[in-house]
């Protein structure tokens, strides 16, 4: 059964505090990573250097600045599923080009067993 929140149309939004920055309209998978086109609303450029950064970082196997990227950005946002309820767990990447790419869990990372 597919999971409707990543069905191709399907929208996420990204939020910092209660203003929604962001959405991502799901164009496909590649499991376990999501892919959507980005609409990037009022509140979206305080965190576009961010993820910048977390971009470099990562093209240049800087991964202690990924990691450093990574919990800022958990820290400061909120992603969402179409249906509203909020994603316990997600890394997120906000490409140059107008795309993300993220994998999320609905459990908490710390809680997730192997």
């Amino acid at each position: 059964m597919i999971n409707p929140n990543l069905t191709t149309g399907s929208i996420w939004r990204l939020h910092h505090g209660d203003q929604e920055i962001a959405r991502l309209t799901v164009t496909g998978t590649d499991m376990p990573w999501t892919h959507a086109k980005v609409e990037m609303l009022p509140g979206f450029e305080e965190f576009r250097p961010l993820f910048a950064e977390q971009e470099r970082a990562d093209d240049e196997e800087g991964w202690e600045r990924v990691d450093a990227c990574y919990t800022q950005i958990r820290s400061a946002l909120t992603l969402t599923l179409p249906g509203g309820g909020p994603v316990a767990e997600f890394m997120l990447h906000v490409h140059d080009d107008g795309t993300a790419s993220w994998r999320w869990h609905d459990e908490p990372f710390d809680s997730v067993r192997p």
